[in-house]
């Protein structure tokens, strides 16, 4: 495995946690991972990956060594986090930006609202959520009202071993030793000699907010970087969308609002790709970024 190192910054009031591989100095890759994950996610991809880049993961607030945000959580905050850790990282030069699934949808909206901040762009299962209709509102803030009076939790494990058998139920494709490897950064363990996972639970909560499909694509039309797709054949995700011939369908739909971009369609993966074949993603991104 490629060699990493942490560093820790305030943004925006919360200490971020930042991963880093590759030479200081080298061309900027900034990796954002996905909802329940943290910035060692993206290992294998880094290790696949020939080009010689600097690579910048922070784990999002609330997630892996970052501190839990006390207000709870809100989609914008990941933008302006963002905002922030490219300013401090690179405040004179565009960034390559690669986001995976929650990652990859602050990534796409944020390349559109900062085009000039964005060189390239990789989203992996970036393709959003189903559309929202304003009906469902009243149900949606009665939920959220529900759990915020409730005390939220995650369930915790009796050995690491436990959370890397857990790794696996979830993704079926992952070997042994790349479990193993995550079990060590998806949990700790807590004062009660459990492994809890590395995540506020509060991230549970639904989002009193609907997801408003046309903002979306509004933001991805005033993309300017050029985009790299990457889905996954066998994604978990895209029967939210409907049956396969549908969800194709839709996808197509959705990538059509970004004006330059780039698809592939990994075999023998799902979600998260990025772990099933990361050897094929890693040489799509090398050739991307040449």
């Amino acid at each position: 495995m490629k060699p990493c190192r942490s560093q820790y910054l305030t943004l925006r009031g919360l200490r971020y946690h930042v991963r880093h591989w590759g030479p200081e100095g080298g061309p900027v890759v900034v990796m954002l991972h996905g909802w329940m994950d943290v910035s060692a996610t993206f290992q294998f991809l880094v290790d696949a990956m020939q080009r010689q880049v600097h690579v910048i993961a922070p784990d999002w607030r609330g997630f892996g060594q970052t501190d839990w945000a006390q207000g709870g959580y809100w989609f914008a905050d990941y933008l302006a986090d963002l905002d922030a850790l490219l300013a401090h990282y690179s405040p004179d030069a565009p960034v390559d930006l690669l986001g995976h699934s929650l990652g990859a949808n602050v990534a796409g909206i944020y390349a559109g609202v900062r085009p000039a901040r964005v060189k390239r762009l990789v989203l992996l299962e970036g393709f959003g959520m189903p559309a929202t209709a304003s009906s469902q509102a009243p149900q949606r803030y009665a939920q959220w009202l529900d759990e915020v009076q409730e005390q939220p939790f995650l369930r915790t494990y009796a050995t690491r071993q436990d959370v890397a058998l857990r790794l696996q139920k979830n993704n079926r494709r992952l070997t042994d030793a790349r479990a193993e490897f995550l079990s060590m950064h998806w949990s700790a363990q807590n004062a009660q000699g459990e492994w809890a996972l590395q995540a506020d639970p509060r991230h549970r909560y639904a989002n009193p907010v609907l997801y408003r499909l046309d903002e979306v694509l509004s933001c991805w039309q005033a993309v300017q970087a050029s985009v790299l797709w990457i889905d996954a054949a066998d994604s978990e995700l895209m029967p939210r969308f409907g049956n396969p011939e549908q969800a194709d369908a839709e996808i197509a739909r959705r990538k059509g609002h970004l004006a330059h971009v780039t698809s592939l369609r990994v075999q023998n993966a799902g979600h998260m790709l990025h772990h099933d074949q990361p050897e094929e993603i890693g040489r799509a991104i090398d050739t991307f970024l040449e």
